[in-house]
């Protein structure tokens, strides 16, 4: 991957986002893990405290004037942790777009009860309606056509947990797909269930394969399945 990239030096630690960690940096990508509860980019009520924000200030090294910045590939639900992958320049960010739905991304979940099948493909296409939520319908026409992938890694009574190949990439996908399997993720409080003592959205993109936009190499970027996940299944 380096032989054609100039070693880069990272800004000084008081520049370090915080609710990020920096998996890996170039001239081309910046790849962070999210934590849980951030913001990819600003919303009506948030405007600061979001991974873009955090994260075009630390290319900037704090000086405001300077021209570095970075350039949005994709997003991550405000409550979805893992890893997302930032350009650092206009051709980066092209190239990934376009090749977006050809990489290989993994993510883990923690659900509620026990799936009949243990492998599979879950596909619908799914709408949006007036309150924002998404929702599957049976016109392809009136939806846009979406693809999970599922393994059932382990279960104990009450939850499942598992490992996702996201195909397609539709707004709240997994989020939709396992609840309206009657399956919701643990902590889903808009397509799931409110339940006392859980706190944060057990989904985690985990990792994720992808073509460096320089080199043309294949890279795979990799998080440790979150803690909290564990407590679920390993009772």
């Amino acid at each position: 991957m380096q032989d054609n990239q100039k070693k880069f030096k990272s800004p000084p630690k008081k520049y370090q986002p915080k609710g990020l960690s920096i998996l890996y940096e170039d001239h081309d990508i910046l790849v962070v893990d999210k934590t849980c509860g951030l913001l990819t980019v600003s919303n009506e009520k948030v405007r600061e405290n979001t991974a873009y924000y955090l994260l075009n200030n630390y290319v900037r090294k704090g000086n405001h004037k300077s021209r570095n910045r970075i350039f949005i590939v994709h997003r991550l639900d405000r409550d979805t942790s893992g890893i997302l992958v930032f350009a650092k320049n206009e051709k980066a960010k092209h190239y990934l777009q376009e090749e977006w739905q050809g990489f290989n991304k993994k993510y883990y979940a923690v659900i509620y009860g026990m799936l009949p099948k243990k492998e599979g493909v879950i596909t619908s296409y799914l709408a949006e309606n007036h309150v924002l939520k998404m929702y599957s319908v049976d016109d392809p026409k009136k939806g846009k056509l979406s693809k999970t992938g599922y393994k059932v890694l382990k279960e104990s009574k009450k939850y499942s947990l598992l490992e996702i190949d996201l195909l397609t990439g539709r707004k709240n996908q997994i989020r939709v797909h396992f609840s309206e399997e009657g399956c919701p993720i643990v902590g889903d409080k808009k397509y799931g269930k409110k339940e006392k003592g859980i706190k944060k959205l057990n989904l985690h993109a985990g990792s994720i394969t992808i073509l460096h936009p320089y080199t043309k190499k294949k890279m795979t970027f990799e998080t440790k399945v979150p803690s909290y996940f564990k407590l679920f299944v390993n009772s």
